[in-house]
């Protein structure tokens, strides 16, 4: 990795330090689309995820996946980055051998991270791992470069993109106004209301206080 990664890269303690509600370590690396820094994309939703390794049938199932939904994530203002230990060059073959394959053109950057300085300040790799394979983790990064949501998942069992589009849709929905979303909340359906801090509040909600649902007038 150079020099600029290292400098610019504030390494966490340790890494199940980083939380929900953290500033997103910023960074600067080589990626399938040049040189990259996490902050240059401050004002757009951003979804970093790393994967286990290039080449391997799950990743490469999920990276055709995101490349298909790039529209959708597009239109929602929010930008894809992947990461895996990896090198550039086995990046670049992947995604070669990805659309020669599969006629699948990955239009989104993917970051070398070779001497495991990005995934260890993100918890993608624990501090003692016995080998450089990182778990499937997702951070949904706001607009202020702050982390709202972080997702794992093993290494054998792959994400569902479209699990990761509401995510974002939920996020993006509660951001702009004073509601919650349910289970299973998709864009259109009803939201619940926070619940009432005092005793009139309650009485003014009936039985239901506790969940009041609502229309989304958004929708």
């Amino acid at each position: 990795m150079n020099d600029r990664i290292a400098d610019a890269c504030p390494l966490v303690p340790l890494a199940s330090s980083l939380k929900i509600g953290d500033e997103a370590p910023d960074f600067t690396a080589r990626t399938t689309q040049g040189d990259f820094t996490l902050s240059s994309l401050r004002g757009r939703w951003v979804i970093l995820f790393s994967h286990p390794a290039d080449f391997t049938p799950v990743c490469t199932s999920e990276f055709i996946a995101m490349a298909r939904a790039v529209p959708q994530f597009e239109a929602m203002d929010c930008a894809l980055v992947g990461l895996s230990v990896d090198s550039l060059p086995a990046h670049l073959a992947w995604l070669e051998a990805i659309r020669s394959r599969f006629g699948v053109t990955i239009s989104f950057p993917v970051i070398e991270d070779p001497s495991l300085a990005i995934a260890r300040a993100y918890g993608m790799l624990d501090l003692d791992a016995r080998n450089s394979a990182t778990v499937r983790a997702a951070y949904f990064i706001d607009p202020h470069g702050i982390v709202r949501v972080i997702t794992w998942y093993p290494a054998t069992v792959g994400r569902s993109v479209a699990e990761m589009l509401r995510v974002l849709a939920a996020l993006q929905r509660v951001e702009r106004g004073d509601v919650m979303t349910p289970e299973g909340w998709i864009p259109g359906a009803d939201v619940v209301l926070p619940a009432g801090q005092t005793h009139e509040d309650i009485m003014a909600a009936g039985p239901d206080w506790f969940m009041n649902m609502s229309r989304d007038t958004e929708a």
